[in-house]
């Protein structure tokens, strides 16, 4: 099955193409995700599936990333020292979901399953991603 950066729509293209517009005529203010959807006029939906593509196509193009700040919504951003404080806020996000992943879900099925090939291999891996993420952190913090 192809990736979804590789399914998307000509809908979300359309979407990320207006997104991406009005983010431009907003530099260099961001904008809340309210404030997106007004400018833009689509639906909070066809917005979120244009944040998504347009994430697909900075990637693709290399243009400058797209973030998000609770200070100030949507941007495009080429401060290095902003999105190093952006990439920490993510990989601590990512960290404590992987760790509750473990906690709630992977171990009580370990603890009904002791023998089970799959979730044995599931939790090794799944403790590599966090000690990779817990290494991430710590030394963005250094």
């Amino acid at each position: 099955m192809p990736r979804a950066s590789e399914r998307r729509s000509a809908a979300s293209q359309r979407h990320a193409d207006t997104i991406r517009f009005v983010l431009f005529e907003a530099r260099p203010a961001g904008l809340t995700f309210v404030q997106l959807v007004r400018s833009s006029e689509l639906t909070p939906s066809q917005a979120c599936a244009g944040l998504a593509c347009l994430r697909d196509i900075i990637a693709e193009r290399s243009w400058p990333p797209l973030i998000w700040t609770k200070k100030d919504g949507y941007r495009f951003c080429t401060d290095t020292d902003e999105l190093q404080a952006y990439a920490l806020v993510i990989v601590r996000e990512k960290l404590t979901e992987i760790r509750r992943f473990i906690t709630a879900v992977v171990g009580p099925h370990a603890a009904l399953q002791p023998k089970g090939r799959w979730i044995r291999h599931l939790n090794t891996q799944l403790g590599s991603v966090e000690s990779t993420l817990d290494i991430i952190a710590d030394y963005i913090n250094a």
